[in-house]
């Protein structure tokens, strides 16, 4: 029977979501830990999405294939009882035969937090990146209006070995403004590696008068990673919803 399973997990002490051979402290690789003991057979996960090391996510999706009679509340308690405690399982629930995780996915939400007070957050201090400062949040705006929508995003992508499209379409990207804090919130039909911290750092560029928002039109059309912004810290970015 094949599942698909929402998750939540704090990625500060994990290698990112995917499992890799030099390393054994995945996301992936703990849940198919748990799901091969239970079933007493090895277990392929299937996420919607590769988060980076120490990238947190509210709503990932996977899919999975399980010989069991367990029910779905049975399942999803066995996994919230043996994954560590910064990995929780909000639901499980059948899906489909030909329902797959990633490939089915239509569009993804990030948000990305960036504390612009002096006031140190002890306790948010792993969720957000502390800047410190504040931005031209209209500036910020504009530069987004820029981005939004469909380009080739090879400059704000890390791969270098690249082959397959770096063309992707943002439906938005919202800047709100809090009490010493900005949030921002893309959504999108997919995402290429490391892209929303590289447009995060490109925007607080932007906010920090390093750039102009205008300066986003030849950053598209250069398509060189050397022409965006720096890379936003992992720590400030979630993935909070996966679209189907």
């Amino acid at each position: 029977m094949n599942y698909k399973l929402i998750i939540q997990y704090d990625g500060t002490r994990y290698d990112g979501w995917q499992r890799q051979g030099n390393t054994e402290n995945t996301i992936q690789g703990r849940i198919e830990e748990v799901l091969s003991r239970m079933v007493q057979a090895p277990v392929e996960v299937q996420g919607a999405g590769r988060t980076d090391a120490g990238v947190h996510a509210l709503g990932q999706v996977a899919s999975v294939f399980l010989d069991t009679d367990a029910s779905e509340d049975e399942i999803c308690r066995y996994l919230n009882q043996y994954l560590p405690e910064d990995i929780g399982v909000a639901e499980v629930r059948q899906a489909a035969d030909r329902f797959h995780a990633r490939l089915n996915a239509s569009g993804k939400v990030y948000r990305y937090r960036i504390g612009t007070g002096a006031y140190k957050n002890v306790f948010e201090r792993k969720y957000y990146y502390p800047l410190g400062k504040e931005l031209d949040v209209a500036g910020m705006r504009a530069a987004a209006a820029i981005l939004a929508g469909e380009h080739d995003f090879k400059s704000f992508c890390s791969n270098k070995r690249m082959k397959k499209s770096t063309v992707r379409r943002l439906q938005r990207i919202d800047i709100r403004e809090k009490a010493g804090e900005i949030e921002i919130t893309y959504e999108g039909d997919g995402f290429l590696y490391n892209m929303v911290r590289i447009l995060t750092g490109t925007l607080i560029e932007v906010g920090q008068g390093k750039r102009s928002p205008d300066s986003m039109k030849e950053i598209l059309v250069g398509r060189n990673r050397k022409l965006a912004g720096y890379t936003a810290p992992a720590r400030g970015l979630v993935l909070a919803e996966v679209k189907y």
